[in-house]
């Protein structure tokens, strides 16, 4: 949910630091054991319009680290149409209390795409906040990987294509933890007393304590879920826990105030640039799996800019270039290829092309209805101080 993300470098790695280097300077952890270094790095063709294209502008709203330098520049070169891109998403229930009120009044919020997780997708489509997309302008979206075809929040496929998708674990600093971490029960270590991070995202947070309690957060309800919160509140009112962060997590992990937190797949990829010690586990428990997803606001009237936006990033080329750089799994269907000539090894990769065993271990938190939405906000609320 999340590159998700915070903006340390623009977006991109350090001058001087190729993707090679980049990948085999950090580790992951699936289900606790070791990734080796070198599995770290990571349909329709696209018509560019090119000075043929729209013209004209579209205003992007994303979260940070979610973007090559590259795919910005050769956008605009590509399609004819300029780019106004701001990584101002932290958290999405702090996206919706800042621009709902607009929204409802039909105003615009100065973005024609904004890309929330599926959930507040969902919210925003059942408001009428957001449009039907173009998909006639988009012959690329073809190439949308069927798992995400019609998917739960966007039932009828009009609405929504995804941008990227990913994995929430738990991030650690081996330099502070002085061992490898495998288990959601790690974050309850009294030895890290007050250097643990959770999301404030409430069900990439809620998802891990439910694994941990034994409880599948696909299915969950209000009443399922009451041990995880007392388990997550006891870890809070004792000192714990540091912090509820959104994005701005990463800092603390890289700065050693964390020892561990929950986060996501991509952010430590990426982070490992910055600080070799940085580690990223699927706990034995298992972890969460979710999707950021673009959609056109209301009530801009860029559709086909819009539409070149969305076109030009499900071409199986641009998706490869993009998902290789930022370390999320592509929405995009058959990209191995295009991706291998980036980075041989970048297909053995499993948090880029996760396999059978690593997705049966991934878990969507489920639909929740409108009363147990409602409960577990503000459930999650109170413990979080918010």
């Amino acid at each position: 949910m999340s590159a998700r993300r915070r903006n340390r470098a623009s977006g991109s790695m350090p001058s001087g630091v190729t993707r090679r280097e980049f990948i085999t300077r950090g580790g992951a952890t699936l289900g606790g054991l070791a990734l080796a270094p070198a599995l770290l790095s990571s349909g329709r063709a696209f018509a560019s319009v090119g000075a043929d294209g729209p013209g004209g502008k579209v205003n992007v709203l994303n979260w940070p680290l979610y973007i090559d330098k590259k795919s910005k520049k050769d956008f605009s070169k590509s399609t004819g149409v300029a780019l106004k891109y701001n990584e101002g998403i932290n958290d999405n229930n702090e996206f919706f209390a800042k621009y709902q009120e607009e929204l409802s009044q039909g105003k615009s919020i100065g973005f024609d795409v904004v890309t929330p997780t599926s959930w507040m997708a969902a919210r925003l489509i059942d408001l009428g906040y957001v449009q039907k997309l173009p998909l006639g302008d988009i012959p690329n979206s073809a190439n949308l990987a069927p798992v995400f075809q019609n998917p739960a929040w966007d039932p009828t496929g009009e609405y929504s294509l995804p941008w990227q998708t990913g994995i929430t674990g738990i991030a650690y600093n081996i330099k502070v933890t002085k061992r490898e971490l495998t288990s959601v029960d790690d974050l309850f270590d009294k030895k890290f007393k007050g250097k643990i991070g959770v999301l404030s995202e409430m069900r990439d947070t809620m998802g891990l304590m439910a694994l941990s309690e034994g409880v599948d957060p696909s299915t969950i309800d209000f009443a399922q879920a009451k041990g995880a919160f007392k388990k997550l509140e006891k870890a809070s009112n004792g000192g714990q826990i540091r912090r509820f962060t959104g994005n701005d997590y990463q800092d603390d992990l890289v700065a050693g105030n964390f020892a561990a937190c929950v986060s996501w797949s991509g952010d430590v990829a990426q982070l490992t640039v910055e600080n070799e010690d940085l580690r990223f586990v699927i706990p034995d428990e298992g972890g969460m799996k979710w999707a950021d997803t673009m959609l056109w606001a209301t009530p801009s009237n860029n559709g086909p800019q819009v539409a070149a936006w969305m076109n030009y990033f499900y071409d199986p080329v641009n998706a490869a270039r993009l998902a290789n750089d930022i370390g999320y799994i592509s929405p995009v269907a058959g990209i191995e290829d295009e991706i291998a000539k980036l980075d041989s090894a970048a297909v053995d990769n499993p948090l880029l092309f996760p396999p059978a065993d690593v997705q049966a271990r991934l878990h969507a938190f489920g639909q929740l209805s409108a009363k147990d939405e409602e409960k577990f906000d503000n459930r999650f609320a109170e413990i979080a101080g918010a």
